[in-house]
Parts: C-alpha cells; sequence; structure tokens
C-alpha cells in the first residue's frame, strides 16, 4: 500500500515478562498496568494458571485465588503489553543475519597506533572485548626488554687465583635503568626468561704481557653461583692476554640480580682484568626472551 513520507523503520516485537518474590499471601503489584485478567498469562510452579478462576488482575493489583508460599516460583507475560523498538533483542542477531561487508568493505589499515583498539573474544566471560594495541603487544611478549650491556671501562687489578667480583663502571646500553652497583636486577613486572653473557680478559702488566695459566668467570644471581667456565691458555707463557666467555639462559624473579665474577692464575704480576678495547673486552651482557 503506497505511503506518504519516509520508509518505516522495521520493528521487533518480544513480550514484557515480570518474575515474582512469592511469599504467603494472594495480593501481587504489577509491573504495568493490565484491563483485565486476560492481558496477562501468569505462570505458578512453570503451570499456566486460568484467568479469572485463579486470578484477577485490575490496573497494577494481581489477586490470587489461593496464597502462594515463599518456595513457589511465579512470573507473568503482559499479553497486552507487547513493547517494540527499532533495535533487535539481545542476543537475537547471529553470523547469518550479518553481511560479510561488515569486515570486508572496511578501510585496510597499514599500521596501528599505541591507543588503537583490537577486538577480541574473552573465553572466560564468552563476550567481545577491547584492548588496545600497546596492551596487547604486552601480552604477547613485547620486545626483549631490559637489555643491558655494561663493560669495564679501565683495567681492574686483581689477586692471582682469587675470585673477584667485575667492577663493571661503564654501560653501552640500558633500556630499563636496571644496570646499577655492577649488576643488573630484574625491574617489576619483567620477571621471566633473560639470556646472560658475560666475559672476563685476564692480563698481568699494564703493557698487556701475559703469563696466564687458567681463567675462570662466573656467573651469580643473588650472590650465588650459578654457572661458571674455566679454561686453560693455551698461549700461557708467550706473552699473550686470554679471556673467556660464557652464556646462560636464567628463570629470573623482580628483584634477583645478576653480577660477573673472574679469576686467573697469572705467574707475573701485576695482575687485572683487562679493559683495553672497552665493550669488547670484559663485560656482562643480557636481554629478556620473549615468550
Amino acid at each position: 500500500m503506497p505511503f506518504i513520507g519516509n520508509q518505516p523503520a522495521l520493528s521487533y516485537t518480544s513480550f514484557a515478562k515480570q518474575d515474582f518474590t512469592t511469599s504467603a499471601t494472594t495480593s501481587y503489584t504489577l509491573d504495568n498496568p493490565v484491563a483485565n485478567a486476560n492481558e496477562l498469562a501468569l505462570f505458578i510452579n512453570f503451570v499456566r494458571q486460568e484467568p479469572t478462576t485463579a486470578y484477577t488482575a485490575s490496573g497494577t493489583s494481581l489477586t490470587l485465588t489461593s496464597a502462594t508460599s515463599a518456595s513457589d516460583d511465579m512470573y507473568c507475560v503482559f499479553l497486552g503489553k507487547a513493547v517494540q523498538t527499532v533495535n533487535p533483542p539481545s542476543g537475537s542477531v547471529g553470523s547469518s543475519q550479518v553481511a560479510s561487508t561488515i569486515i570486508t568493505g572496511q578501510t585496510a589499515e597499514t599500521s596501528i597506533a599505541t591507543d588503537d583498539t583490537i577486538l577480541i573474544h574473552d573465553t572466560s566471560a564468552s563476550a567481545l572485548r577491547k584492548m588496545t594495541r600497546a596492551n596487547f603487544v604486552s601480552g604477547i611478549g613485547g620486545d626483549n626488554t631490559p637489555m643491558f650491556h655494561a663493560y669495564l671501562g679501565t683495567n681492574q687489578s686483581i689477586s692471582s687465583g682469587t675470585e673477584t667480583k667485575v667492577a663493571l663502571d661503564s654501560e653501552l646500553l640500558d633500556t630499563d635503568s636496571a644496570f646499577a652497583s655492577n649488576k643488573f636486577t630484574v625491574p617489576s613486572g619483567k620477571a621471566g626468561k633473560y639470556y646472560i653473557e658475560g666475559q672476563v680478559t685476564l692480563g698481568d702488566t699494564s703493557g698487556g704481557t701475559s703469563n696466564v695459566g687458567f681463567c675462570f668467570v662466573t656467573l651469580y644471581k643473588n650472590g650465588s653461583n650459578v654457572g661458571g667456565d674455566s679454561r686453560h691458555d693455551p698461549r700461557a707463557n708467550n706473552g699473550s692476554a686470554f679471556a673467556i666467555t660464557i652464556q646462560a639462559i636464567l628463570d629470573l624473579s623482580v628483584g634477583d640480580y645478576i653480577e660477573l665474577y673472574g679469576s686467573g692464575q697469572i705467574t707475573t704480576s701485576p695482575h687485572f682484568f683487562g679493559a683495553t678495547g672497552a665493550a669488547t673486552r670484559t663485560y656482562l651482557l643480557g636481554y629478556k626472551l620473549i615468550g
């Protein structure tokens, strides 16, 4: 049938329902007024009651023929109050009602800002949620930080055969400001598995000649030895310096700290950890592993 004006919006119809808190009474109050008992369907313990016989209704007053008990389940459906809306009822729209262009028809992004949001499904709540790009990336691992590289900037004198903590006095890299006082400390929120590497170079004179018999390098976690290595210098007694490197993957908690120790058996004095070549000679480095 033709009409004048805008196309009417599609409406969805649903019937209003009211649940009652029952007690030993015959009188209840309705959420919506009715003209008579025939305008609502009343159910007690899931059995439909006969209008005018089991109950009467007028306005917002509902009167039962027999009183209920507190254990009864009672609700009504307002037959004379069909609620219309241009919005579909909650949970009524499925995949078959949604066109594929709702996604494919959108503009494709080639980059994402930190505060942009991503749509995800929360399985614990069976609901769709949104998450910022920053939190999403943090949740899947991040970018290998904290990351640090500290080294010995000047030669450090030591005693032959005595294990000594390396005084790492310079930094090449420290993303989270977590390296201080010759040690790396795991900062808040950064627990996990870490790749750690340390190297010690032994020498016996400020001129660089050496008579190194053995070289030891050790990693310490919270003041205890967690991994060390030693090596005999095949060039001992030929006037060459000697370096040894250790690597480890450690499971670290917040507050754990890592230090580098070294020692050597040297026949000529003075003895020192060598700093020639700056960050490439005696150093401690590490980074958090993703996953």
